[in-house]
């Protein structure tokens, strides 16, 4: 039984305890993000040899003990990700269209996201 002048305590340490499951919740939940982003992107990616769609990447970019941040990027054919999601001219004339493959995976990645907040918080 907690007395009253050791309540403000009891809740303090009641909302740190949940500060703490709620930080590795969402720590959780932005790991399993970033890598279906990563994921989805690679399996929409054009695909002419297959190196540009093996490229893709989660990385971790920043990490406290509230937050985290990761970063899906590709490692080594970051050039050319702009060119084949939106298109581009060609040499000789004529353009070729874009394959947008990054851009609905970061849609599906904000919404993935906001429900495994949401569960886990429950």
């Amino acid at each position: 039984m907690t007395s009253i002048d050791n309540m403000a305590d009891e809740i303090m340490k009641g909302l740190t305890e949940y500060s703490e499951l709620a930080d590795t919740a969402m720590k959780k939940a932005v790991r399993k993000t970033a890598n279906s982003v990563k994921k989805e992107i690679s399996e929409n990616a054009p695909k002419d040899t297959g190196r540009y769609a093996k490229s893709w990447t989660a990385k971790k970019t920043k990490e406290n003990s509230h937050t985290l941040e990761m970063t899906v990027h590709s490692k080594n054919r970051y050039q050319i990700a702009h060119l084949l999601e939106h298109g581009h001219a060609k040499r000789n004339g004529g353009r070729v269209p874009g394959k947008p493959h990054i851009a609905p995976a970061e849609e599906n990645g904000a919404e993935l996201l906001q429900t495994l907040i949401r569960k886990e918080l429950k």
